[in-house]
């Protein structure tokens, strides 16, 4: 039997490689579409509590509990798609969130807004963005090509945090926020037909496998690793401190005396700064041990607010702060992600991602209500601003000790 030659090789490579690519691309569309939306949730604050005469509170707790509700659902929607499929799983979140961004639109009392940008929004997001989309693409890639994978589906859907953010503020201008986020209930149709990318899983090459474990056994691994606890406590502060900049930080750049513009600006500046933020911490991880990269990460995070709070009041200081945090902002979602698996394998890594991502949730949960209810008490966010700095300091404390070698049974099978 003769050996295949190089042309032959290349093109087995070439299809082999194919589905992967497909998966990025379809899946950071996904996350695109998904993330990008949730990501200019704060452009609506005040026109609709304008219109509405409602407090910031209001607003503040419906996104509060769109995070909670995304973090108790997400270890089910990575159950969901470790047993049925990222696809089946992603298709029935794209549904929920036309339904919720519809709610959102036409809410007649603020009950209906915590139902339908809180409830309904919050169960859509965690079957449509990382855990099961990362999931997806982790379990198909080469270990040594994981975190460039995830990078380029991550950097994919970031634009939709830098392009959907002056996209929905053009939209709220020219035609009220409720129109806007009736647009944004339709583009989910998109994200349904997007789905299908992420069905099919693509086997990296021959490797040792271990043997077969189930769900639960996997959990208990998890739980009983230090690694995994600090994981969950690092990401907690990771969600307290990107949800909070991300709902309230256009309202306080406004509130300084900044232009909208500038303070629009800061906004987009974060979504732009994480396209190439998600890919470069991504990459990096193939290189570096990713617990250093998310304790740098994390400490870089909590100096910039510092910054922000000491440095005077001026364009430049807002938007250097949109554009060094977007660099900061989701390259801790593949880090984690893939440490995860690093650690515990591929095989459940969604559904075990799933818990870690409750904690940061509970801690978006968190900062976010927190934000809204000071504001309305004090006037200000600086005390909020000055827990999330604090934070960041202690998660950079956090993951430095984390023991990230595979355990006992991965290792075992390695030897």
């Amino acid at each position: 039997m003769t050996a295949p030659s190089p042309t032959d090789r290349a093109a087995s490579g070439a299809a082999s490689r194919a589905p992967l690519i497909w998966m990025m691309v379809g899946g950071g569309l996904i996350m695109f579409l998904a993330l990008g939306t949730r990501q200019s949730f704060g452009l609506f604050q005040l026109p609709m509590l304008t219109d509405k005469g409602w407090g910031r509170e209001v607003f503040s707790i419906a996104i509060a509990l769109q995070n909670l509700v995304w973090g108790v659902a997400q270890p089910f929607a990575g159950m969901l798609a470790d047993r049925w499929g990222a696809a089946r799983t992603a298709a029935g979140g794209s549904l929920l969130y036309a339904l919720g961004l519809y709610l959102m639109a036409t809410p007649e009392t603020p009950w209906m807004l915590h139902v339908g940008g809180g409830l309904v929004v919050g169960m859509a997001l965690a079957a449509t963005s990382f855990a099961v989309v990362l999931g997806a693409i982790g379990r198909a890639a080469p270990p040594e090509r994981q975190g460039m994978a995830m990078g380029i589906a991550g950097a994919i859907g970031s634009l939709g945090q830098f392009l959907l953010i002056p996209g929905n503020s053009a939209l709220i201008t020219a035609f009220g926020w409720s129109n806007a986020l009736m647009v944004g209930a339709a583009a989910m149709v998109l994200m349904l037909m997007l789905t299908p990318s992420i069905r099919a899983p693509v086997t990296p090459g021959p490797a040792l496998e271990p043997p077969p474990q189930r769900l639960r056994a996997a959990i208990g691994e998890a739980m009983g690793h230090s690694g995994y606890w600090l994981l969950i406590a690092g990401f907690f502060v990771c969600g307290f401190q990107i949800t909070f900049v991300a709902t309230h930080v256009v309202a306080y750049v406004s509130d300084t005396g900044l232009s909208i513009a500038v303070a629009s600006g800061t906004l987009t500046l974060i979504g732009f700064g994480n396209i190439f933020g998600a890919y470069v911490w991504s990459a990096l991880g193939d290189r570096f041990r990713r617990k250093y990269l998310l304790s740098i990460m994390y400490l870089a995070r909590g100096l910039l607010i510092v910054g922000l709070l000491v440095l005077p009041v001026a364009p430049w200081v807002a938007l250097g702060f949109g554009l060094i945090m977007g660099i900061l902002w989701l390259g801790t979602v593949p880090l984690t992600t893939s440490l995860v698996g690093q650690i515990f394998g591929t095989r459940f890594m969604t559904t075990l991602f799933g818990f870690v991502f409750f904690a940061h949730q509970i801690g978006a949960a968190l900062g976010v209500w927190l934000g809204g209810y000071l504001y309305d008490r004090t006037g200000s966010y600086d005390v909020v601003w000055s827990i999330a700095a604090g934070l960041g300091f202690l998660a950079a404390l956090l993951h430095w000790p984390i023991a990230d070698r595979p355990v006992a049974r991965l290792a075992d099978v390695a030897r």
